[in-house]
């Protein structure tokens, strides 16, 4: 197929790609590069993408509406994967606009692209962080999203309000991805992860926030892409066990779902420190600081929806993930 993705030199943009790539699909790829984190790591990823003959690359940003219809009109994708976005809950709080432009404003173009050039199907990044403060675990699909907070979860949150509003009015099938906690070789910078190893090797301590007392579903980089490929292969459909009168926000009579990809294993930060400390073989000495402002305390991913739908449950275990971070942090860094 012809594929469009956005924010191909993130994260998880480059690992889709390249999973596309080996399959055989033409892909196009949108990313700014911008200075969020170090550009080089995004000129690293993009190298790996370039040198396949079937990609194609525009340094563009979703908020320009001109140049994205333009990639629109000359490459004629027949799906999209939309996961350019601005990232991180806590920078949120200092340049809160970043947020409304990338997230909100971004987003809208990309919908009207698909939408006039009668994309099959757009499967784009939500986030775990739209369950924002409910304490019920796991978190599942129909579980009420109305109380984010953090600006980046409720730009989130309207993204899904966004695509159903073009899913029902024009007929765009889109599915939404809450991501949890995603790691893995050629992470980002920012991410706990890459902070925690970058502090250890070089023998400096880490921050270590809510004294510890916080539990994530880290979900490995390449269970992600498996579950973003699954669902962009199979176009969302309208639900015919829709009751509008007792709606579930993860479906429609309109051809829009949600869906949570995660590992269903939530993990004790404590635990997956150790793992760290034990693929690089050294103990990390660990400042105990109080809860930031947006983080929550705990999130777990309920993915019975998911492997419903496209037959597939994030398995990869955290302290075999984490010694595949480690051994290509070491590699990339040289360290």
């Amino acid at each position: 197929m012809k594929i469009l993705v956005t924010g191909a030199a993130g994260f998880i943009g480059m690992h889709t790609c390249l999973r596309l790539l080996a399959r055989g699909d033409e892909v196009v790829g949108i990313d700014n590069l911008n200075d969020y984190y170090d550009v080089r790591l995004k000129e690293a990823r993009l190298a790996r993408l370039t040198s396949h003959p079937g990609f194609s690359f525009h340094k563009l940003s979703v908020e320009d509406a001109d140049g994205i219809h333009a990639v629109f009109a000359s490459f004629k994708p027949q799906r999209v994967v939309h996961l350019a976005a601005q990232a991180g809950v806590r920078y949120s709080l200092q340049n809160p606009r970043a947020y409304i432009d990338a997230n909100v404003l971004g987003f809208n173009n990309v919908l009207e692209a698909c939408r006039h050039n009668a994309i099959e199907h757009l499967a784009y990044a939500s986030s775990s962080s739209v369950y924002g403060g409910n304490t019920k675990l796991p978190f599942a699909e129909a579980d009420s999203v109305d109380h984010p907070v953090s600006l980046y979860a409720a730009t989130k949150k309207a993204n899904e309000l966004m695509a159903h509003t073009y899913s029902h009015l024009f007929g765009l099938p889109t599915t939404g991805l809450r991501f949890f906690t995603v790691y893995g070789p050629w992470g980002r910078p920012d991410m706990a992860l890459f902070l925690f190893t970058k502090a250890i090797l070089a023998g400096q301590p880490i921050d270590v926030f809510n004294h510890g007392q916080m539990v994530r579903d880290f979900t490995f980089i390449d269970d992600i892409v498996e579950g973003v490929i699954r669902v962009l292969d199979k176009p969302a459909a309208p639900d015919p066990a829709f009751d509008a009168s007792n709606p579930d926000p993860s479906t429609s009579h309109a051809p829009y779902r949600v869906f949570n990809i995660g590992n269903n294993q939530p993990t004790p930060l404590m635990d997956y420190i150790q793992a760290l400390e034990l693929a690089i073989g050294k103990t990390a000495e660990k400042n105990f600081l109080p809860m930031q402002p947006g983080d929550v305390p705990a999130t777990a991913a309920n993915t019975d929806a998911l492997n419903a739908w496209v037959g597939f449950k994030p398995d990869t275990a955290v302290k075999v993930g984490v010694a595949r971070f480690v051994t290509w942090y070491r590699e990339y860094n040289k360290v």
